[in-house]
C-alpha cells in the first residue's frame, strides 16, 4: 500500500502495483475500530511501512485485508 485517500466512510487505497481499489471501511467493526466513527479521526489516516494506521499507528488495518474486501477502482488515466 502506498496511498489512502479516505472518502465518507469509504477509501481510495493505491497499492505498490499502481493498482486502485475502492474499500468500504464500514466492514471495520468491533471495539478496536470504534474511534474511527469519528469523521476525523477516519480522515486522518497515515501509511506507514504499506500499512494503513490511525491514531499514531494504535489502529491499523493489514493491507492483504483490505485489498482482498476493496474493489476495483478504475483510475482517470486508464480512462483518458
Amino acid at each position: 500500500m502506498v496511498s489512502a485517500k479516505p472518502l465518507d466512510d469509504m477509501m481510495i487505497l493505491t497499492f505498490s502495483t499502481g493498482e486502485q481499489r475502492l474499500f468500504d471501511a464500514a466492514i471495520l467493526t468491533g471495539k478496536a475500530f470504534s474511534p474511527l466513527s469519528d469523521e476525523n479521526i477516519f480522515k486522518n489516516c497515515k501509511v506507514v511501512d504499506g500499512v494503513v494506521t490511525w491514531l499514531d499507528e494504535e489502529i491499523d488495518c493489514a493491507p492483504e485485508y483490505m485489498y482482498t474486501n476493496s474493489y476495483e477502482y478504475p483510475s482517470l488515466k486508464s480512462v483518458v
